[in-house]
């Protein structure tokens, strides 16, 4: 006897007959994996290591699908209309999960229409002036600041970006006003900062590290919630009295609504992929840090994040 229906696996049971239990989800088409940048970059280059590290471990073929556009917008605004069925994820935790959305209004609310299925990795963000400015702390730049008011001017990779986002939390809880100016990305930001338009930039640490070797610009401190290994002896804003705790986070994400099974298939294999010898040495070559949180986990932080950048900005 076949017991398809809820009624028939009822009389199944009546006559003794053992229930089939239902199969683990299995993917039975192509996963895509959607990046809102464009190929080449450093999230669509994270994005395809992690599902070639992944691959072996999946029956059907991960798809990167570039959509740029909006810094992650356009990409995050097409994810979260698509169906709770394992089949469309999205690249997450950077500036179109904490930050875009609370600088202007978007088509999806991150806590609402997506749910995580896994925190790979993190990149810090760091506070950074020229070795021959007269900035020689974050104390310096407060006090500076203070005093001129609105005419220390900083570079981001953008408006409404994470970095934009992370000097602004930076200035509410230091009470002061610095100018910005954006640019289009982490190369023009450090070309602005070397050739002295802009006194204040921020940076990852792949972007900063071989300045700082070369004694061309000074590290004061990272955003994070400790130090970064690859800078030591730079303290946290924390550290130095400022409660401003920003990362540039890099995990998937699916729409809401994702059942168990198939968010448990999804993480367990994405989560094994991370800690492959490829993924690491991928790490390792991009200044990324591999940092697994879960679902839920990743979802806190980006929360987390996302709300620290409104408070900035009311």
């Amino acid at each position: 006897m076949n017991c398809f229906m809820k009624t028939v696996g009822t009389l199944c049971l009546t006559l003794g007959i053992a229930a089939t239990p239902a199969a683990a989800w299995e993917p039975e088409k192509p996963i895509e994996i959607v990046v809102g940048f464009s190929a080449g970059g450093g999230t669509d280059v994270m994005a395809r290591t992690l599902a070639t590290a992944a691959q072996d471990s999946f029956p059907v073929p991960l798809v990167i699908v570039n959509r740029a556009g909006a810094s992650g917008v356009s990409a995050a605004e097409y994810v979260a209309r698509q169906p709770a069925d394992g089949y469309t994820l999205l690249v997450t935790g950077g500036s179109e999960s904490t930050s875009v959305p609370k600088h202007r209004e978007v088509g999806y609310d991150i806590s609402e229409d997506f749910q995580g299925i896994l925190r790979a990795v993190r990149m810090r963000i760091v506070l950074l002036v020229r070795e021959d400015s007269d900035i020689a702390s974050v104390e310096d730049l407060v006090a500076q600041a203070k005093e001129a008011p609105g005419e220390i001017v900083y570079a981001s990779s953008g408006a409404g970006s994470l970095y934009h986002s992370t000097m602004l939390a930076f200035g509410d809880e230091a009470g002061i006003d610095l100018a910005h100016v954006p640019f289009k990305g982490g190369a023009e930001t450090m070309v602005a900062l070397l050739g002295g338009h802009v006194d204040v930039a921020l940076a990852s640490p792949d972007e900063a590290q071989r300045q700082i070797e070369a004694g061309k610009v000074r590290a004061l401190a990272v955003t994070s919630d400790d130090r970064f290994p690859g800078l030591p002896d730079v303290p946290t804003l924390q550290e130095v009295g400022y409660d401003v705790y920003l990362d540039n986070m890099k995990g998937l994400s699916a729409p809401a609504g994702l059942p168990e099974d198939i968010y448990q298939y999804l993480n367990s294999r994405f989560a094994e992929a991370v800690k492959s010898d490829e993924f690491i040495d991928l790490a390792e070559k991009s200044g990324l840090e591999i940092s697994y949180l879960d679902g839920p986990a990743f979802d806190a932080q980006i929360a987390k994040m996302s709300k620290a950048i409104g408070k900035a900005l009311d």
